[in-house]
């Protein structure tokens, strides 16, 4: 195996590990609903998932263990990411909240830094956001 297929794999296991993470935040309130659908729709192209690989996702979304991620801008958009999968019904309840506190310590930021980032998140969903503005914003630039 070439060190050229070894970084896909690598990449690949990446977005699948997010990829699953995305699906479980969508599922906690129970059914996706049709905006919840479209987003992961999105992802499942943006992420080069195959339609076996989101079945199997949708049959276990805890399979896959979420990667740490080195860089902070990799980092944030994985938390954008989830953010535009849990506001998709304009709210956040207490489940999401504990999975993306969560998720965001398993990224590798530290809880007390995790839970700023995602109050300062929270207010600012009110609004659709580009990533480089999320960034911005939360005065990480």
């Amino acid at each position: 195996m070439s060190i050229v297929d070894l970084f896909e794999s690598s990449v690949h296991r990446n977005n699948m590990a997010h990829f699953s993470a995305i699906v479980n935040i969508a599922l906690v309130d129970g059914e996706l609903n049709s905006d919840e659908q479209v987003i992961i729709n999105r992802f499942v192209k943006k992420l080069d998932i195959t339609q076996e690989e989101y079945k199997e996702v949708f049959k276990n979304p805890s399979k896959y263990p979420i990667i740490p991620q080195n860089g902070i801008d990799d980092r944030l958009e994985r938390l954008l990411d989830l953010f535009k999968i849990i506001f998709s019904d304009h709210k956040i309840d207490k489940e999401e909240s504990t999975l993306i506190l969560r998720y965001a310590i398993q990224l590798g930021f530290n809880e007390e830094y995790a839970k700023t980032l995602i109050q300062k998140s929270v207010k600012l969903f009110k609004a659709d956001i580009e990533f480089d503005d999320y960034k911005k914003i939360l005065a990480l630039i």
